[in-house]
């Protein structure tokens, strides 16, 4: 046989060793999610098959976790070597999860766009008086602004981890990507808890001025713009912040701290079904929360003039607060007033 006849010979014989191995690889183009999982799953139980998803037995000496156990269990997963959902909980973030939360949040820039040039701004119904009265005392704003913070560099050091590989990636390289990406996920491991903290101060610092009233649901109906035109009359919050209090730091931020503590602290020692499922929850909290932390921002700059200052300086010009909080605004008047009365009057 020539030298070139053994060439192709060798070439042709290396092909045909290769090209399985190739096609074994996972995930490959004609490979459904677990696909490879599911073959060695199945080849282990070969001969003494384990109980299915619908018998109480399944799972607990199984290669696969279809059950939720409680954190803390020492012997949770010590037998598990190889997890059926794997590989379909990742080909889900990776791929409806991720383009369902890149839709939400750029529908929501686009529903501010709208809501800006068709709406436009809050205005007051009546010019600067110059005469300006106290809305936020210090600690208040403090509290909000330390929560701000930490939320925005949250949000930030989870969009690196979450779509940084599709979208930043391919625009700053595997060298500076990758510090950016490490320096973000230990951040935001850190600073996770610490949100949960300022978050807990928050709720109880301002829930006193979030409980609805009856005439919140007016608002509500009309976005806050009464129908003859002005402004619908609100108290220290009008219906709106209230929603965002409730739907958003309480609910949303509940949610959200409690699936990240799971994935934080790997020492709670929950199976990874569980931690998978967190993972889910974690991404649709976080992405519904920053999507209405989005309006919130416009809402307290653009939307409303003024209402920035009054938590940036804590003061309000009289008009405004007639304009966007009139039930309020009476009662510091009357106080004002009982204040500056003669106290033989009051008797």
């Amino acid at each position: 046989m020539s030298e070139r006849a053994r060439r192709w010979l060798a070439a042709v014989t290396l092909v045909l060793l290769v090209t399985p191995a190739l096609q074994a690889a996972v995930p490959n183009r004609d490979a459904v999610p677990a696909y490879a999982e599911e073959q060695t799953i199945l080849q282990q139980e070969k001969d003494s098959p384990e109980p299915g998803l619908t018998s109480p037995a399944s799972g607990r000496h199984h290669m696969d976790r279809h059950y939720l156990v409680p954190p803390g269990r020492n012997d949770a997963e010590q037998d598990l070597i190889l997890q059926r959902g794997g590989n379909t909980w990742r080909t889900l973030r990776n791929g409806p999860v991720s383009t369902a939360s890149a839709v939400v949040l750029v529908l929501a820039l686009l529903g501010i766009a709208v809501v800006h040039k068709v709406v436009g701004p809050s205005l007051p119904d009546e010019p600067d008086t110059g005469r300006r009265i106290t809305r936020f005392p210090r600690w208040m704003r403090v509290v909000h602004w330390t929560v701000a913070i930490v939320f925005l560099l949250m949000a930030f050091t989870g969009l690196v981890i979450f779509f940084g590989k599709k979208a930043l990636l391919p625009l700053l390289g595997h060298d500076l990507f990758s510090w950016l990406a490490i320096a973000s996920k230990y951040l935001h491991n850190v600073l996770g808890p610490l949100f949960l903290v300022l978050s807990v101060v928050m709720f109880f610092g301002f829930v006193r001025h979030n409980f609805f009233r009856p005439g919140d649901w007016q608002w509500l109906r009309h976005f806050g713009r009464a129908p003859g035109g002005g402004h619908v009359t609100a108290g220290y919050f009008n219906a709106g912040e209230k929603l965002w209090f409730w739907a958003g730091v309480v609910l949303l931020g509940l949610l959200m701290s409690l699936t990240g503590l799971l994935l934080d602290f790997t020492n709670l020692q929950a199976t990874r079904y569980l931690l998978q499922w967190a993972d889910y929850l974690h991404v649709a909290g976080a992405t519904f929360y920053i999507a209405a932390a989005l309006g919130h921002i416009y809402t307290g700059t653009l939307g409303t003039p003024g209402a920035y200052t009054a938590m940036r300086r804590g003061t309000v010009d009289e008009s405004w607060a007639r304009t966007h909080h009139r039930a309020w605004y009476e009662q510091v008047r009357g106080r004002e007033r009982l204040a500056q009365s003669d106290p033989r009057e009051l008797s």
